[in-house]
């Protein structure tokens, strides 16, 4: 079996300003490493045995974007300095983010495996280096992942169960 290329598990985050309708850029421009913590939520219990019973209940996802350099025109880009600018909180954080697996071809022509799940934005800092303008943040994953479609062209998501685009 080959291994799968790293590029090939695509992530994708909705950068609109409103939840009407998705916007989503692919991360991955300056990134070196990208990858979600999946911060298991574990009980161990020993009992008078000696025997050790571990319980896995859930999970508190989190991925970090850094370095993000600000580009002009990009909807991502937008939206941060919205988020900065304004102060944002709460709901105004909310998003989608979606995992596209670039090796499982869907059901039709330019579409592949994917999972959305609802996600919140955390700007850590800004500013940054002579590099450029940098603003680094954080997406913690909130739940209701969902199993579906990705159309690479249009960069719409279809739900498995309802058939809809979303």
């Amino acid at each position: 079996m080959a291994k799968i290329k790293r590029k090939l598990m695509a992530h994708y985050i909705d950068a609109s300003m409103t939840s009407s309708t998705p916007s989503y850029v692919r991360l991955g421009n300056d990134l070196e490493e990208y990858k979600v913590e999946m911060g298991a939520n574990v009980e161990t219990k020993k009992n008078i045995l000696g025997e050790t019973s571990v319980i896995i209940d859930g999970y508190e996802k989190n991925a970090s974007v850094e370095p993000y350099y600000a580009e002009q025109g990009d909807p991502l880009f937008e939206r941060l300095q919205d988020i900065i600018d304004n102060e944002k909180t709460l709901d105004d954080l909310n998003t989608t983010v979606v995992e596209v697996r670039l090796w499982e071809p869907g059901s039709t022509e330019g579409t592949f495996v994917a999972y959305r799940e609802n996600a919140v934005i955390e700007i850590t800092s800004y500013g940054g280096d002579t590099t450029g303008y940098q603003i680094p943040f954080n997406i913690h994953l909130t739940g209701g992942r969902v199993k579906g479609e990705f159309n690479l062209s249009t960069k719409t998501f279809t739900p498995e169960s309802s058939g809809g685009t979303t």
